[in-house]
C-alpha cells in the first residue's frame, strides 16, 4: 500500500478524493493526518479529534462497487475490518451501531464516513475515511465517546493499528463475492442492540420501541415493531435512544 502522511490538512477524504481526481491513485493508498481540521462525519456532522492522540484515515477502494445499488457493501466490509483488528487486541464489547459507528460497549470509539464517485467510465471509486480514538483520554461534552486508552487504561500504537486495518482490508475486499453470505452474517451478529427491546425516535420526533432485526441489502435498518410488523429505515430517518 501507498502511504501519505500529513501533519494538519482539513479532511483526509476530501485530500484523497481530490488527489484521485486529478490522477491515477493505486488502490489502497492510505493518507493520515495528526490533525484534522474539518474532519466529518455522517450527513455532515463535525468529526473532532485530538490533535496527534488518535487515528484518522483515509483509503481509496477502487475495483470493488459495479452497481450504485450494492454501495453499503463496503461499509459492511470496512466496519468487520475495524472490529476484527480490535478484537486481536481484547478491546471488549465490540459491535457496529447502525450505519457504521465502532462501540465498546455503550460508547463510540470510532466512525466510518465512504464517499462514492462514479466515474465516467461507470466505475465507482470510494474513499473510506475512519476516525478511530485511540490515545485520547479528555472527550469534554462527549458523554457517548471513549477511547482505546480510555476503556483498556493503556497506550496504543496508532499505525500498528492502521497497518492491520489496512492489511484486513486487503484480505476482505477480493474475497467478498465469495463470501458475501458470511460476511453479512457477520455484520449482523455485530449489530450494537441487535435483537434488544430499544427506544427509538422517528424523523417527526416520535419516540417508539422496537427491535433491530437486522440491515437490508441497500442498507436501511430494520426494526421490528410492537405489532410484530418490521419498518425500513434510512439514515436520518430513526435515531436509537440509547
Amino acid at each position: 500500500m501507498k502511504l501519505i502522511k500529513l501533519d494538519a490538512i482539513d479532511s483526509t477524504n476530501e485530500f484523497l478524493k481530490g488527489l484521485s481526481n486529478k490522477q491515477e491513485v493505486q488502490n489502497f493508498t492510505v493518507v493520515t493526518a495528526e490533525t484534522q481540521l474539518k474532519g466529518k462525519g455522517q450527513m455532515g456532522a463535525k468529526w473532532d479529534s485530538e490533535s496527534g492522540k488518535n487515528l484518522i484515515m483515509s483509503v481509496l477502494v477502487s475495483s470493488f462497487l459495479f452497481e450504485i445499488e450494492d454501495v453499503f457493501n463496503l461499509n459492511v466490509v470496512v466496519s468487520l475490518a475495524v472490529i476484527n483488528v480490535l478484537e486481536s487486541y481484547n478491546i471488549p464489547e465490540l459491535s457496529i451501531k447502525w450505519p457504521n459507528d465502532i462501540m465498546s460497549a455503550n460508547k463510540k470509539i470510532g466512525g466510518i464516513l465512504i464517499e462514492n464517485s462514479i466515474k465516467g467510465d461507470g466505475t465507482i471509486t470510494s474513499v473510506v475515511g475512519l476516525g478511530l480514538n485511540i490515545n485520547q483520554i479528555q472527550f469534554e461534552n462527549l458523554p457517548r465517546a471513549s477511547s482505546l486508552a480510555v476503556i483498556c487504561n493503556s497506550n496504543f500504537d496508532k499505525e500498528e493499528i492502521l497497518f492491520k486495518i489496512v492489511t484486513k482490508l486487503e484480505e476482505m475486499v477480493p474475497l467478498y463475492n465469495e463470501k458475501a453470505v458470511s460476511i453479512w452474517e457477520d455484520y449482523s451478529e455485530k449489530l450494537f442492540k441487535i435483537g434488544v427491546p430499544t427506544a427509538f425516535s422517528d424523523e417527526n420526533n416520535q419516540n417508539f420501541m422496537g427491535i433491530i432485526s437486522g440491515v437490508s441489502s441497500i442498507g436501511k435498518l430494520k426494526i421490528q415493531l410492537e405489532d410484530d410488523s418490521t419498518c425500513e429505515y434510512n439514515l436520518k430517518e430513526v435515531q436509537m435512544l440509547y
